[in-house]
């Protein structure tokens, strides 16, 4: 007769070790979280927020916080969410910072977009992170996707996108096809855009895509409109540029090819290799040669195709050189507009010659600058005065100036409502660098286009096909009063003839040096036409 007691208590020790075995199974199995929603994956937090986590980056936290208590404020009116994607973790301080500089212009966007009187819906802001260069973007974008999907989250609009790389261009290309509204404030690269045609119709690649920043094409021909119309056409030029794969690199050193020189031909284009947009690697090395080879040219300016981080360490090698006393101005784009972060005090004593004045002058076409409304109309009044020996009405005003200058004004205004209501952005916004400005631009566009979308007795949260047909309608009387300039986006939802703001790298004659706004270039040789009116490509 079998011992059944044995048998008994053999059968719960295997099913003990059976299920430690399946307990243990499944923790192997569930993901490894930094907060609830939120996952580690190689050790950074992958996912999306929108009750205030800083995703281990301090420097966020509290504009992170400011933007909860917004969508806590909203919350029980008809809304929507609109979610902005960028990285949000780095081991760079300067690139800590950037993130703070556009959330805080998120977080400005969302308070004026929000605070209409009556606007409906509002803007619920949530905070997704890809991962370093978006190498995770398809796990937020599977999350994005479902948010668009949900009548909870009613998702209707993705923005942010600050790197033009072609993992930024699978996530865009995806959420497009899938119907989601795109409004990327702060990618330059060509790639990442819909074709306008001669006739005025688009080629909509991206459909639902918009843009607000000038593509480089357009920023490297206001750069050359702009030296030109300074007497520049005698100079020498020579095109350094990076071979790594990026989709901005590429496509402002294809920009840069195709402007058409006035001057002598310069030397023949000299190419760099860099491991990464955020790694040195030895381009220092490469950059000695380059500019050693440079020196025994005649060129005098150099259009730079690379990041910021590279563009500084070639700017201070070229300065090192000292060829034949010879000043340089290197050109670059809008990357660019982060170089002052990571200048250090030596950096700007190695950028000066001995008698202080500048060896290099780095000029670059930036999306935005705060100077840029209040010195072009200073210096527009003292033509008109000298021309017309009166002052001009009210209607005789450049609007593509006033208008601007008018939004400028707004933000400041925002800026000093929200410290005087205590919200803390863990530091005072500061506009130089043109990041908080462009974001700000770009929840007001997503603001308008949802507005626009919900007129006419239509519900107050509209579908998200209709706020991306509204993008092609933000033109003319619908134009947007942006603080980067007038936004008015073309059947392939680009800004038209958008300005730049050219700005040079000062050193000064001590200490640190700083951005000095030297004047406005446009794409088309012109500023934009009065009330913004999109003329026919034909003629």
């Amino acid at each position: 007769m079998p011992n059944w007691k044995k048998i008994l208590l053999a059968l719960l020790a295997v099913g003990a070790v059976t299920g430690c075995a399946w307990f243990f199974w499944c923790l192997l199995q569930k993901p490894d979280t930094c907060t609830e929603g939120i996952e580690r994956i190689e050790g950074e937090c992958v996912g999306v927020d929108g009750d205030g986590y800083d995703f281990g980056t301090p420097e966020i936290r509290d504009v992170a916080g400011a933007i909860a208590q917004e969508n806590r404020r909203i919350a029980g009116q008809p809304h929507v969410t609109v979610a902005m994607m960028l990285p949000l973790q780095s081991d760079r301080a300067a690139l800590r910072r950037q993130m703070r500089s556009d959330l805080q212009g998120a977080y400005l966007g969302q308070r004026q977009a929000n605070d209409g009187e009556g606007e409906l819906p509002k803007i619920r802001l949530v905070l997704a992170n890809p991962g370093r260069n978006y190498e995770h973007q398809a796990k937020v974008v599977d999350t994005l996707l479902r948010m668009a999907d949900s009548p909870e989250d009613r998702l209707r609009a993705v923005t942010g996108f600050n790197l033009s790389l072609e993992a930024t261009e699978e996530a865009i290309e995806r959420l497009t096809d899938h119907r989601v509204p795109v409004l990327a404030s702060r990618i330059s690269g060509d790639r990442i855009a819909n074709e306008d045609r001669a006739d005025g119709t688009a080629k909509l690649r991206f459909p639902g895509l918009a843009r607000i920043i000038p593509t480089n094409r357009d920023a490297a021909q206001a750069l050359a409109n702009f030296n030109g119309e300074r007497g520049r056409e005698n100079r020498k030029t020579v095109l350094v540029y990076d071979k790594r794969p990026d989709r901005y690199s590429e496509s402002l050193a294809e920009a840069f090819s195709g402007i058409k020189e006035k001057g002598p031909p310069g030397p023949a284009a000299m190419s760099f290799e860099s491991p990464a947009i955020d790694d040195p690697g030895s381009t220092g090395n490469q950059f000695t040669q380059t500019a050693n080879n440079i020196c025994d040219s005649e060129a005098d300016t150099v259009y730079f195709a690379g990041r910021t981080l590279h563009l500084r360490i070639f700017a201070l090698k070229l300065a090192q050189v000292g060829c034949k006393d010879r000043h340089y101005t290197i050109v670059s784009g809008s990357d660019a507009a982060s170089l002052r972060q990571d200048m250090t005090e030596k950096n700007w004593e190695q950028l000066r010659g001995e008698g202080g004045g500048a060896k290099v002058t780095v000029q670059y076409a930036a999306p935005a600058h705060p100077y840029a409304w209040s010195t072009e109309l200073a210096t527009w009044h003292k033509k008109w005065a000298a021309a017309h020996g009166r002052k001009p009405t009210t209607a005789e005003l450049p609007q593509y100036l006033t208008e601007p200058m008018a939004a400028l004004d707004t933000l400041n205004k925002r800026i000093e409502t929200t410290r005087g209501e205590g919200v803390r952005l863990g530091s005072a916004p500061n506009l130089e660098d043109s990041r908080t400005m462009l974001v700000y631009d770009g929840l007001l566009t997503i603001g308008k286009a949802l507005h626009q979308a919900q007129k006419d007795g239509a519900e107050a949260v509209p579908a998200r096909e209709e706020v991306g047909r509204q993008w092609s309608l933000l033109q003319s009387r619908h134009r947007v009063q942006g603080t980067s300039g007038l936004i008015c986006l073309t059947s392939g939802g680009n800004a038209y003839d958008k300005p730049a703001a050219v700005v040079e790298l000062d050193p000064g004659r001590e200490g640190h040096g700083s951005l000095k706004f030297v004047g406005l270039g446009w794409p088309t040789g012109r500023e934009q036409p009065k009330n913004c009116v999109i003329p026919s490509r034909t003629l």
